[in-house]
């Protein structure tokens, strides 16, 4: 039996075909080629990925691990001490650390746009996985319903054939018990 994607669309989606995203059409498509519409998102957005992106996704990882958070309280710890113990008369940066909160300051200002860009490739990076997470589950229905399908045409079948056995032999116990009848004596 010739399939297309219209009966595929009628039978499984209950849709119209003109009523199809492209992604459904294409998930019916494969179905009706027998092919996998799996793929690696990952290797599909690092090949778009640009430099700038790169960097920024390092600098979100850096800085938002505990070595990068234990490395700066190290250094706070440091600059402190330094310049309130140690240098007290030569400190470059004496109480309240007036310098100290201009460099957090910026590195807080850098930091944080680089951290937002990150995050918005991320949430892009999620949003291609779910579309394909929802195209796969798609393909994996079909796939199902086609198995449900196949399995009630063999079923069909095979009660059809038993129906016919079962006529056939209903038909030569029939033909049995009228030559019976026909020998015995009444």
């Amino acid at each position: 039996m010739h399939k297309t994607i219209d009966d595929l669309a009628n039978r499984w989606l209950k849709r119209k075909p003109d009523g199809l995203t492209a992604l459904e059409s294409r998930v019916l498509q494969s179905a009706l080629d027998r092919t996998t519409i799996t793929r690696d998102t990952n290797k599909a957005v690092a090949f778009h990925s640009t430099y700038g992106d790169r960097v920024a996704d390092t600098i979100a990882r850096i800085g938002g691990s505990w070595s990068f958070i234990l490395g700066f309280i190290a250094f706070l710890i440091l600059w402190t001490f330094g310049n309130a113990w140690l240098l007290t008369r030569d400190a470059f940066d004496p109480y309240p650390f007036i310098f100290l909160n201009l460099v957090l300051s910026m590195v807080a200002a850098l930091q944080a746009p680089v951290i937002m860009m990150s995050q918005n490739r991320q949430t892009e990076r999620d949003r291609i996985d779910a579309a394909h997470d929802y195209e796969v589950n798609l393909k994996a229905e079909i796939e199902i319903m086609a198995l449900h399908e196949k399995l009630d045409e063999l079923r069909h079948s095979e009660i059809i054939g038993m129906r016919d056995e079962i006529l056939r032999m209903a038909e030569q116990i029939r033909r049995i018990d009228e030559k019976l009848a026909a020998r015995s004596p009444s």
